[in-house]
C-alpha cells in the first residue's frame, strides 16, 4: 500500500493504516504525507519507511512507484487527504495502473464521480470507498435478516448520525474543522457531506432500497459558517417506503451517535455504532430478540466479518479493517484473473460513491428550493 494524506497528527490516516495493518496481509511501503516534502519525510520516518519512497507529490510516488519492478512497487494507494483532491489523486492512480481506496465522498460533485467511473473502466482497476461502517459484523447479519424476508416488507426507516464537536464557533480552529467548513477543500456541504452520506449509504446497504425522492432542510446553526452544521431529510425508497434522515455536528454531548432503525410489516430492527455488538430484532408478536456479535448462528458475512470470540467487543476499528480486508481479496481475485466485481466481495465501490455524491447534490439543492419534493436524480 502506497498513502497520499494522512501524516503526521492527522486522524484518518493513522486510522486506515491501523485497518490495513490488522489483517497482517498489507504493508505500507511509500506516501507522500504532505505537500511539504519535509514533513512528508518527517511523517514517513515516524512511520519507518524508506526515506527514498517518502515523496513531495503525489505525481512524483505514481512515477516512481510504476518504475520499480512489479514485486516491489505498491499495489494500491490510499487516498486520505480532503475532500477536494480525491479526484485528481484517484485519476492519476489509475492512469498510471494502481488499484485506489479512498475515503469518501470520492469527490467534489457528482460530474467528477460521473467521470471517475469511466476512468476505472478505461484503466481495468479496481476502487473502493471506505464507507466503513458497513463493514461491522451485525450490519450485515441485519441485512441478511431483510433480504431473506424476516422484516417483511420496509415500510420506515430513521437513521440518525448526531456529532457535538462543532457545536461553537470556537471549534473551527482545529484542522480538522476548517477544510470541513471551507467550501473550496470540502465541496457544497460539510455535515451531509461528512456524515450525511455515509447515515444515506448505510440505510441503502442494510435495506437493500434506494432513496428515490427527497425533501431536505440543511443550515448552519452557527453563525459565520459557510457550510452546514445540521439538516434533516425526509426521503422516499423506490419501493414505497419512507424514511427520515437526521444528522448533526453541533448536538452537544453526542460523540458519533449512528443509529439505523428498520421497520417492517412484519417486524423490526435497531442497531447503534456505540453498541456495535448488539442488533435488536423486535415484533408486536414475538418477544424481542437482542443479536449478539459471534453468538449462535448468524450469516456468512457477519461470520466472515467477527475477528474474536463473543464477548470480546469488536468496534470501528474491526469494521474499517474489514473494508481492506475484502479489497485485498478483490484485488488478489483480479491479479489471478478471476471475476473481481466489487458487489461479489462487499465492497463500496464507485457506484456508492456516485450514490453518495448524488445524495449530497440532491440533499443541497433540495433544501435550496421551494419544492417539497425532488426527484433523487444521478446524472
Amino acid at each position: 500500500m502506497g498513502m497520499v494524506g494522512g501524516g503526521n497528527g492527522a486522524f484518518i490516516g493513522a486510522v486506515h493504516r491501523i485497518a490495513a495493518a490488522i489483517n497482517q496481509d498489507v504493508d505500507l511501503v511509500c506516501g507522500v504525507f504532505s505537500a511539504d516534502k519535509g514533513r512528508s519525510l518527517e511523517s514517513g520516518r515516524s512511520l519507518y519507511l524508506d526515506e527514498d519512497r517518502c515523496y513531495g507529490s503525489y505525481e512524483e510516488m505514481f512515477d516512481c512507484e510504476a518504475r520499480l519492478p512489479a514485486d516491489q512497487r505498491m499495489e494500491f494507494v490510499a487516498i486520505v487527504t480532503p475532500n477536494h483532491l480525491h479526484f485528481p489523486v484517484a485519476i492519476a492512480a489509475l492512469r498510471h495502473g494502481f488499484h485506489v481506496i479512498s475515503d469518501k465522498p470520492a469527490t467534489m460533485n457528482l460530474q467528477q464521480a460521473i467521470e471517475l467511473k469511466g476512468a476505472i473502466e478505461d484503466s481495468g482497476c479496481l476502487y473502493a470507498l471506505s464507507h466503513a461502517y458497513t463493514g461491522y459484523p451485525l450490519i450485515k447479519q441485519a441485512r441478511y435478516l431483510i433480504e431473506k424476508g424476516e422484516l417483511g416488507n420496509v415500510i420506515k426507516v430513521v437513521v440518525e448520525y448526531s456529532q457535538g464537536w462543532l457545536a461553537s464557533k470556537e471549534d473551527e480552529q482545529s484542522k480538522q474543522a476548517s477544510w470541513r467548513l471551507d467550501p473550496e477543500m470540502a465541496g457544497s456541504s460539510c455535515c451531509i457531506g461528512d456524515i450525511g452520506v455515509h447515515a444515506a449509504n448505510l440505510v441503502e446497504y442494510v435495506s437493500g432500497l434506494e432513496i428515490a425522492e427527497l425533501c431536505a432542510d440543511i443550515s448552519s446553526m452557527v453563525v459565520g459558517r459557510r457550510l452546514d452544521d445540521d439538516g434533516t431529510v425526509i426521503v422516499r425508497f423506490n419501493n414505497g417506503a419512507k424514511g427520515v434522515l437526521i444528522v448533526s455536528q453541533i448536538a452537544i454531548g453526542e460523540e458519533n451517535n449512528l443509529r439505523l432503525r428498520i421497520y417492517g410489516d412484519r417486524k423490526s430492527i435497531e442497531w447503534s455504532q456505540q453498541e456495535p455488538n448488539t442488533l435488536w430484532l423486535r415484533s408486536n408478536t414475538e418477544p424481542t430478540q437482542q443479536i449478539r456479535t459471534g453468538v449462535g448462528e448468524l450469516c456468512l458475512a457477519a461470520q466472515m466479518a467477527t475477528r474474536t470470540p463473543a464477548g470480546h467487543p469488536e468496534g470501528y476499528l474491526e469494521a474499517f479493517a474489514n473494508i481492506y480486508k475484502n479489497f485485498v481479496l478483490q484485488i488478489r481475485a483480479y491479479q489471478r484473473g478471476e471475476k473481481a466485481d466489487s458487489k461479489s466481495f462487499d465492497v463500496p465501490g464507485i457506484d456508492e460513491a456516485i450514490r453518495g455524491m448524488a445524495f449530497i447534490e440532491n440533499t443541497v439543492e433540495a433544501s435550496q428550493s421551494n419544492m417539497k419534493w425532488k426527484t433523487f436524480s444521478v446524472n
